[in-house]
Order: structure tokens, then sequence, then C-alpha cells
């Protein structure tokens, strides 16, 4: 497809193959140990660890939409931190230094654990304010991960991938609360564009999925050869739902980004409410640098906010009667939760993470409004 077709084309389009009389315009999966293999092992399929069709149709589809009209390679993972993991010990070694945000998804901690026990050095610092350029001298590798989550702030790419190349270093995004379609990082001059697909990329909570896109086929290698090595290999049934599941992609990513708007802007009106964060808002920290990097007013699902105490906040998501109490972002059904619960985030107890889902935007916002009134009545 050129790179000038539409992002909701390009979604339903993406990664089909030519149209063949009598046979589905997207092939079922195919579940396949091994594969007829006479003479050499060459071809694009020898054994169900090394490849698989239906990957190969998913994978088109990634890249095509984190770099239409471009050279990538993708990379399919069984979850997002299958892929972050291959991206980072595939590249970091022994007396390395990797920049990781300091307020990222929560799991990278326990990267960071097994990056520093091969005796990888791992330094840190915020997103906002492009901190991260303060401690990028003599690293291998950066890792951004804009906005993020689940405070929601976001940073330069163009330039702190500039920075980076400038002293060597590689540059990876997470691009997950983005999404190809808000966001690409590649274009912005990253290496990879890294996601966990189990989120808005597949939006139905029902499959576990992670990628890894790179235009260079040297970096794209070294990851398919970790995927190889660890096993960390997509079932085809997953990868069959996830490429399904693209072709609405452009609908749920918009209307979930005009609902997510509008509750931010309704929540601005509560006394109860403080710590307000979504991209979107006019006066957002994040919003000047989003509107310029983001692609369409698409400035992702999730809308972050603190109610005063953590009783508070269970009461709160107790009352909700169109939103589940659940982690993960990006459905079709809202969820929330207090993300104190966890443990790994610096977050006040009350603080609560929701991801607006494909609801009419009336009616979730008047259950929000609601299930705030009677969280405030105790």
């Amino acid at each position: 497809m050129s790179n000038t077709t539409g992002d909701g084309t390009r979604a339903v389009r993406a990664g089909l193959p030519e149209p063949v009389a009598h046979e589905p315009t997207m092939p079922g999966p195919v579940f396949a140990a091994h594969y007829h293999l006479p003479g050499e092992p060459a071809g694009p399929y020898t054994y169900g660890r090394e490849n698989n069709p239906t990957w190969t149709g998913l994978e088109a589809a990634i890249g095509e939409l984190e770099h239409p009209g471009g050279d990538t390679e993708t990379v399919v993972f069984p979850s997002g931190m299958g892929a972050i993991s291959a991206v980072l010990l595939s590249q970091a070694r022994t007396g390395d230094a990797v920049v990781l945000p300091d307020d990222g998804y929560q799991a990278l901690p326990l990267v960071r654990e097994r990056l520093e026990t091969y005796g990888v050095e791992v330094r840190t610092a915020p997103t906002a304010g492009d901190a991260q350029l303060d401690v990028l001298d003599g690293a291998k590798l950066l890792w951004i991960e804009t906005p993020s989550n689940p405070g929601l702030d976001v940073c330069d790419i163009r330039r702190l991938a500039a920075a980076a190349h400038d002293r060597g270093a590689l540059v990876a995004v997470d691009n997950t609360l983005a999404t190809p379609l808000g966001q690409r990082p590649l274009e912005l001059g990253a290496d990879f564009s890294v996601a966990s697909g189990t989120k808005a990329l597949t939006g139905h909570g029902d499959v576990l999925l992670g990628y890894v896109t790179c235009r260079d086929p040297e970096l794209a290698a070294a990851v398919r050869l970790w995927r190889k090595t660890a096993g960390a290999i997509l079932g085809p049934m997953e990868a069959w739902l996830a490429h399904r599941s693209l072709s609405t992609l452009q609908l749920r990513v918009d209307r979930q980004a005009a609902t997510a708007l509008a509750l931010a802007e309704a929540l601005r009106e509560r006394p109860d409410v403080t710590g307000l964060r979504h991209p979107g808002l006019p006066d957002d920290p994040a919003h000047r640098m989003a509107k310029a990097q983001m692609r369409g007013g698409r400035f992702g699902c999730v809308v972050s906010f603190t109610l005063p105490d953590k009783d508070r906040a269970e009461r709160f998501l107790a009352a909700l009667r169109l939103v589940d109490d659940a982690t993960s972002f990006g459905g079709v059904r809202s969820t929330a939760e207090r993300r104190g619960r966890w443990g790994g985030d610096a977050v006040p107890e009350g603080f609560i993470r929701f991801s607006v889902g494909v609801e009419d935007t009336a009616d979730l916002v008047a259950d929000v409004l609601a299930a705030l009134d009677e969280a405030a009545r105790g």
C-alpha cells in the first residue's frame, strides 16, 4: 500500500495476501510443528520454532502500520515482556550501559535486575523533560517509553534519538500506549519500535502479544535469533486473532481517544480529583510535545488521576457499573484500577489508571461521575 493510504484502509488491508479465487481473504491459522522439507533446509518454513505463515501475515501487517511504505522487519512474541526482553538482552553485553526510564512499565525493574546480573550497567531517568539525555554518555542503548505508563509523561523522540545516535547508542521506543496509528517511532529516528500488542493494538483483552519492528535487517536478525534461542514463540491462533483484530484498530483508537479526552475534561470539574493527566488536555504538561509528535489527535485511551485516599479509590471502583476493575489497558471494554495495589509504581494510594473503551461517551462519563459521587458519600 502507498504511504499516503489512510490509516483505516491500511489497518483493514495490512498483511493480507494477494487474492486467489475461492480462497479466504485472510487465511486461517496454520498449526504446524514441522513442514515438508526434502533436501537441504532452505525456504521460509522449516520448523515451528523458526517461523510460521500466520506469523508472517501478522508481522507484515504490523510493519505496514509502524512504517508505511518503508522496508521493515517485524518479529512477534507471546507477550510484550517477551519483546522488551528480546531487544535488551540481544543487544546488551557485559560492560555495556543501557538507559531506562525510571517511570516506565512496572516490569522494567525485573529486566534491570537481569541485566545487572549479566554485568550490564543500568542508568535511569524520568521521561518528562527529556531527562534521559543527562545519563546518555557512553550508553549502548536508550530505552524510551512515551507516553509513559502510568504517569502519561511524554518526551521528544526525535531529539533523544538524534542525541543517542550522536553518542553511538541504539534507540528503542515502547509504543504500546500510542499504537502505530498514534505514533511512528521509526520515522522519528528510533531503531526499534516495541510494543505490547496485548493492549490497544489487539484491543479485545483476549490475546497476549508483543512485537519488535526494525528497519535494520541486522538488528531484526538479532532479535529473531533471540526468539529462536529462547523459544519465545507466539501460538498461531493468537497470531491469527491479533491480525483479525487489526481491522478495527483505527475505529477503536479514534473512539477511545475522543472519549478519553471527554472524560478528562469532565474530571477537571471535580474537586475530589487531583493529579489529572491526559496528553490531550491543552493544559497537560505533556500536551505541547504530544501534539507535535503524536498523530491525528490520538493521545491514547488512558486517563490517570488521584482520589483522596485508598478507601475512596476502592469505593469509586466498586461503584462503577460500565467499567471493569482490571489491569492492562486499551480494550474495547473500559477498565480501571487502583495502580498502587501492585506496589511497583511510585504513585499515591488513591491513584487511578483508567482505560477508556468504546462505550458511548455520554454513558461512560455519566457512570464515572456517578461513581465518584457515590464514593464521596462513603
